[in-house]
């Protein structure tokens, strides 16, 4: 097996949205904004290469949408899905599986394309199974007002009527091996129904994709919870479980939304678990 991170654009968020109650005065100690309050944030997708499947964990919310949609999401750097699947010595149509944590438009989008005329959106993996998971999907497709901004049908239609999508089955706690994929994962409700972690054992060691669970290394104290978060008193409970279990475990935590730490690992403190260490993916396993 080889890992390969995949850097799919970067973009920005109001950082009071992404930090809900905590004061700025706080969270701009690691997260710091601009003059209009926004904060950078990175699209950082994994490619799990095997002797027999090329897996993609997410996909960025690609370059589909209109101007003014992307006005809303200030995309900077030189980044891009495509681009960094070739770096990595890939072409998209060897991409068998693409596994959506959620689908969330941050992190599905950029798995669906427009075509050559710009009249019909298809999956941009044409020859990749899709995977999410059914209660999921249907919390998707079925959206409430809190995410139905998030949740936009030209990101999951295309997929439905192509045929490739597939579910795994969930299960009620822990992570939990999965057969067809090769890796655990983790089913957590806070941040949205039915988000799925996978942990992926690499050169001996345990890598998370921690997705919106932790967010970013500002992230990490308790209470710093998004304001996206549906349910912001279960994504208390759920991080704090499993910050003890990354810490216990010596869990090494794939950064997706963190623009500048790759990989981070965690301690205890007498303030609860903290930052350890933070890595580039290449100094880490090389």
């Amino acid at each position: 097996m080889k890992i390969h991170p995949i850097e799919a654009g970067n973009f920005k968020l109001d950082g009071g949205a992404m930090f809900g109650v905590v004061p700025k005065v706080l969270w701009q100690k690691t997260n710091p904004s601009d003059s209009n309050n926004m904060i950078e944030m990175g699209s950082r997708c994994m490619l799990i290469e095997t002797s027999e499947r090329l897996i993609l964990i997410d996909a960025g919310m690609g370059d589909k949408q209109s101007e003014k949609f992307f006005k809303f999401y200030y995309k900077w750097g030189g980044f891009d899905l495509k681009k960094s699947i070739n770096n990595a010595g890939f072409s998209c149509d060897e991409i068998t599986d693409v596994f959506f944590t959620h689908l969330h438009f941050d992190h599905c989008g950029g798995g669906v394309i427009w075509d050559n005329s710009k009249a019909l959106l298809k999956p941009l993996f044409k020859n990749a199974q899709y995977w999410s998971n059914k209660k999921h999907w249907e919390w998707a497709i079925n959206p409430n007002p809190r995410e139905r901004a998030s949740f936009l049908e030209e990101n999951l239609l295309p997929i439905s009527s192509s045929g490739s999508l597939k579910f795994v089955p969930t299960h009620s706690s822990g992570f939990e091996y999965n057969e067809d994929l090769g890796f655990d994962i983790l089913f957590v409700n806070g941040h949205t129904e039915k988000q799925m972690i996978p942990k992926v054992s690499y050169k001996g060691r345990s890598l998370v994709f921690a997705a919106d669970l932790i967010p970013t290394v500002g992230h990490i104290p308790t209470p710093y919870i998004m304001g996206y978060d549906t349910k912001p008193l279960v994504s208390m409970s759920e991080k704090e479980r499993f910050l003890k279990e990354a810490v216990d475990n010596n869990y090494y935590l794939f950064m997706e939304h963190d623009a500048h730490n790759e990989v981070i690992t965690l301690k205890h403190t007498e303030k609860g678990v903290r930052l350890n260490k933070s890595y580039s993916f290449s100094e880490l396993f090389s």
